[in-house]
């Protein structure tokens, strides 16, 4: 592949981001990484960017107090004549968090940045630095396009573990130098508390970092802000964000597990006092905006958008959907007709016209659930699903259907080169859905494939609907339930466009990187 590697991203990384290697994790509940400099602002959160263009990136932040943000960029490690951007107060209002637009950046280009954070009485006082790099979307095919993607971190209480070196599959990830990481939801899990050790079945005892926060399912808006800081207390993660810019998605369990819009909560479950799913969902949302350098949604908007297109370039545009907050009740889902579906008819609608009027090459298609696997919905017993499949192998009934027109539109507009990438079911996959096997016929053929955990409990492989014609052609997965990162089954997958074939290649790889299955795919073509 054409690739170019990018010029002495290994050495700014190795010095600039020396001190926060060095941040230590916390002993004790509450705990924040110390800093230099008492007196000083400081970003002991490290730096993140996210939703890169051609000639734009999104830069994020965390101060330990009031602080002005303000960062600078080069084309060198040197900062040589650096370009100043004057960014957000960082306040209580947004926990302290603060993104700035970086604009009229060249394209294609390794970019420097650092983050200084003033003092708002006394611009002169200012925090250590802290550095991060970052590449540009080339405008040139020859260039090609490399990224990952994973999600589902910090589930079913498993937390990070100093003992075994914390989030280490993000070190794995950091070495394949990605243009970008597409996160697939679950960032945290908002339902998940986390607590100091949990038993493993050799005998042996697992031990997590812990926190206030972390204790107890969130429901307030601080516990929600302390979860997604929970994770940026992990050394692999912070070096992970100041290397790689992220496109995130959410899921559930950024609010709770398999919720939908107009949800009660049932009063046998006492965790939660606050009861209504919306109110949740709210405070949620809002602090999903503050940790995430996302062009949407915007912190404290009444209605923070999630569903996006980035545009990466002639070979690839990303279309990321938002399959939690349009849905309509989770049920047995064998109804006849379904105008709200999964993803809304707002969204729906702007997916089919964005797809339409792609003109890049590949067309990935970021869903947060799987389109063919069974995801059943057991919460509090009820016989519902979670996902769009319900296991009925016959015609589209239920959220089906509205997978159903989206598949019929690609085929009659002829779109070509969509692939399908998701997360959420805690193993590794790769399915092949072809019309000559399914129950509904009126598409061309496409392949999903399926990664994560980064870090969670590691579940046996879901059953298939044969609806739409789904071939399990490799799967990777344990047969017992909740297997701790410990037995391994932790996974991300890769997708690698070649600048001169424009060839798209996915690999399926373990928590070490190594790689379990690959399948090249050919561009311009409608199906295959």
């Amino acid at each position: 592949m054409s690739h170019r590697p990018f010029p002495g991203r290994r050495g700014v990384l190795r010095g600039s981001l020396a001190a926060s290697a060095a941040l230590t994790l916390p002993v004790g509940l509450g705990a924040a990484p110390a800093f230099a400099r008492s007196g000083r602002p400081s970003a002991d959160w490290g730096v993140q960017t996210g939703d890169v263009t051609t000639d734009s990136g999104l830069v994020w932040v965390r101060s330990d107090r009031p602080a002005r943000m303000i960062v600078e960029t080069s084309a060198t490690e040197s900062f040589r004549d650096p370009r100043r951007w004057h960014g957000p107060l960082l306040g209580p209002d947004t926990d302290l968090t603060g993104t700035t637009r970086l604009h009229g950046l060249p394209s294609g280009q390794q970019i420097h940045y650092r983050v200084l954070l003033a003092d708002p009485d006394d611009p002169r006082r200012t925090g250590e630095p802290v550095t991060g790099t970052f590449r540009t979307v080339s405008r040139h095919r020859r260039d090609g396009v490399r990224f990952l993607w994973s999600g589902d971190l910090a589930g079913q209480g498993w937390g990070i573990n100093p003992d075994r070196g914390g989030y280490r599959i993000y070190d794995a990830m950091a070495k394949l130098n990605p243009d970008f990481f597409l996160c697939s939801g679950d960032n945290i899990y908002a339902d998940g508390p986390i607590a100091a050790t949990q038993a493993l079945p050799d005998g042996g005892t697992w031990r997590n970092v812990t926190t206030e926060e972390k204790a107890k399912v969130a429901q307030t808006l601080a516990e929600y802000r302390g979860n997604f800081r929970y994770n940026l207390l992990d050394d692999n993660l912070r070096r992970f964000n100041a290397q790689v810019p992220s496109i995130v998605q959410w899921d559930d369990h950024e609010v709770r597990n398999n919720w939908y819009p107009g949800e009660v909560i049932a009063s046998s479950d006492t965790r939660y006092t606050e009861k209504s799913i919306d109110v949740l969902a709210a405070r949620a949302r809002r602090a999903f905006g503050e940790y995430f350098p996302l062009s949407t949604p915007r912190p404290g908007a009444k209605e923070g958008r999630v569903h996006r297109v980035l545009r990466q370039g002639p070979l690839l545009d990303v279309f990321v959907l938002d399959m939690r907050t349009y849905r309509d009740a989770n049920s047995p889902d064998d109804q006849a007709t379904d105008p709200q579906g999964i993803l809304g008819r707002e969204q729906l609608e702007w997916l089919k016209r964005e797809l339409a009027r792609s003109r890049a090459v590949w067309k990935v298609i970021a869903a947060d659930m799987p389109i063919g696997l069974v995801v059943p919905d057991t919460t509090e017993g009820r016989p519902n699903f979670e996902a769009v499949a319900q296991g009925d192998p016959e015609a589209p009934l239920g959220r089906e259907l509205q997978i159903a027109e989206l598949l019929r539109f690609v085929k009659h507009r002829r779109i070509t080169g969509t692939v399908w990438l998701t997360a959420d079911v805690h193993h590794t996959s790769a399915q092949h859905y072809q019309p000559s096997r399914a129950a509904f016929t009126d598409f061309e053929p496409f392949w999903e494939f399926v990664s994560g955990p980064l870090n969670a409990g590691a579940f046996p492989a879901s059953a298939l609907d044969a609806t739409f014609g789904p071939e399990r052609v490799f799967v990777k997965a344990p047969t017992a339930s909740n297997v701790s990162p410990a037995g391994g089954y932790q996974f991300f997958g890769e997708v690698d466009i070649d600048g001169g074939s424009g060839e798209l290649t996915v690999r399926l790889r373990e928590q070490d990187g190594t790689v379990l299955f690959t399948r090249t795919l050919q561009p311009g073509r409608v199906g295959q």
